[in-house]
């Protein structure tokens, strides 16, 4: 039998307010605020099943963990008339599409061995998982939610691709089911779609919001030539002036390209600085690449007389990588990320259970799972009904899980308080901590042009 993780892994937070559905928009969503209300009051925290339930010592009954509902300024619950007892919950059906086939199998399968530990930690007996097979491509999405609406899932999990989920979009909506898809694509999102994919928009502000209090004020900014480049980009032009920051200069790349001296030469100001002993143009520069783009695109700042321990590495969650921690030019480098230590734990009970590690998103699929059994039992606990509905999703003091406290936001995109992280001797440190409540506005959005 599996230990219970012993960090805090999953709980609902207080619902002050629950919103009402907002009208769609045309424009980018990162052109706006976001609107959702604000938290009001700090989570407790859960160390094992059930934990944070209140249970009537005389009928054994556990009650909803909801404080602070509408109407209740005490801070303290109320349960509803008819509690009831954990066992006789009615059963819950969630589909969870991923790719146990084809295309992203071993992440699919993953994702599949990461929810199914979070029923055990959660704890729901009579909630019955559905994972259904998408092959990785749009077609088999699309039929894998099929399939699982016929049989009455009440809520869908996934799909992992951008494809398969604009594919089960349409399926979701003909029987009136709402999606939580793991994908990056940020178009994806509104109406029955929520995305919980790892996006950059909140990881840039985080991490120059951090700078900035470190006195970092001009940066030099490396863009992939890529959608994801963009973004980054977009994202930090439009947060560096709000904290005093701005970008001294800019160069943009082809990921993977094996010759990026000249380009990285002319970034750096080298001939300027050498021949006039001009300072450097920048104290940071922010590279938002991982892998092999990020060793060579340190390495030729270094060779360029821009070592880390005079410019700073700026980084997103690509770096979220301990292979990286490890490499000389990147040491002291910045980035935002979730916590590492209930990942580290998490890693370790996969590996326990399954005989690996896991990828980085596997995390996904136990905080979506956990997610869905707190809605479905709160649900049935207070309104008769799994909580599947867009107002309970919505919930604007988040959840807590794996990957720290995230909420969904009107337009359907997530967000989530991160911490800082830094690379020093190999290992990934955090020298800012995750925020543990939306109590304070974090992680607003950044714009797209």
């Amino acid at each position: 039998m599996f230990q219970r993780l012993s960090v805090l892994f999953f709980m609902i937070f207080t619902a002050a307010t629950l919103l009402t559905a907002c009208g769609s928009s045309s424009s980018s969503p990162w052109t706006r605020p976001t609107t959702q209300a604000p938290a009001s009051e700090a989570p407790g925290s859960l160390d094992a099943r059930g934990q944070w339930l209140n249970t009537d010592p005389q009928t054994g009954v556990q009650t909803d963990a909801l404080l602070n509902q509408p109407g209740d300024s005490t801070g303290t619950f109320t349960p509803p008339p008819a509690a009831i007892p954990m066992q006789n919950l009615p059963p819950v059906k969630v589909a969870l599409l991923v790719p146990l086939s084809g295309q992203g199998k071993e992440v699919g399968e993953a994702i599949m061995n990461a929810a199914q530990l979070a029923l055990f930690d959660v704890g729901y007996d009579a909630f019955e998982l559905m994972p259904r097979d998408t092959h990785g491509t749009a077609q088999g999405a699309s039929a894998a939610a099929e399939s699982a609406a016929r049989d009455g899932a009440q809520l869908i999990l996934g799909p992992l691709f951008a494809d398969e989920v604009r594919a089960v979009k349409s399926v979701a909506n003909r029987y009136n089911l709402n999606v939580i898809g793991f994908s990056t694509d940020w178009k994806l999102a509104g109406g029955n779609t929520f995305l919980m994919g790892f996006m950059p928009f909140g990881q840039v502000q985080r991490v120059v919001d951090y700078a900035a209090t470190r006195g970092i004020r001009n940066v030099g900014v490396m863009i992939p030539d890529s959608e994801y480049g963009q973004m980054v980009y977009s994202a930090f032009q439009n947060r560096a002036p709000v904290v005093g920051m701005q970008m001294t200069s800019s160069m943009r790349f082809t990921p993977g390209d094996k010759n990026m001296t000249d380009a990285v030469k002319q970034f750096s100001q080298y001939d300027l600085r050498h021949t006039s002993g001009a300072p450097a143009p920048f104290e940071a520069v922010m590279i938002p690449a991982g892998g092999t783009d990020a060793r060579a695109l340190a390495n030729l700042l270094t060779y360029f007389d821009m070592p880390p321990q005079q410019v700073r590495r700026i980084g997103t969650g690509l770096w979220d990588d301990v292979t990286l921690a490890s490499d000389k030019n990147l040491q002291g480098a910045w980035f935002a990320a979730p916590e590492p230590s209930a990942l580290y734990t998490f890693n370790t009970k996969y590996r326990n259970a399954y005989g690996i590690t896991p990828p980085r998103v596997a995390t996904l699929g136990y905080d979506a799972a956990a997610l869905a059994v707190v809605l479905a039992r709160n649900g049935h606990m207070t309104q008769g009904a799994p909580a599947f509905d867009w107002n309970s999703i919505m919930n604007p003091n988040g959840f807590a899980g794996l990957d720290g406290i995230f909420r969904f936001r009107p337009d359907g995109l997530v967000d989530r308080g991160l911490a800082v992280l830094e690379y020093r001797n190999g290992q990934i440190v955090v020298v800012d901590p995750a925020p543990k409540t939306f109590q304070s506005p974090i992680q607003q959005s950044s714009v797209i042009q």
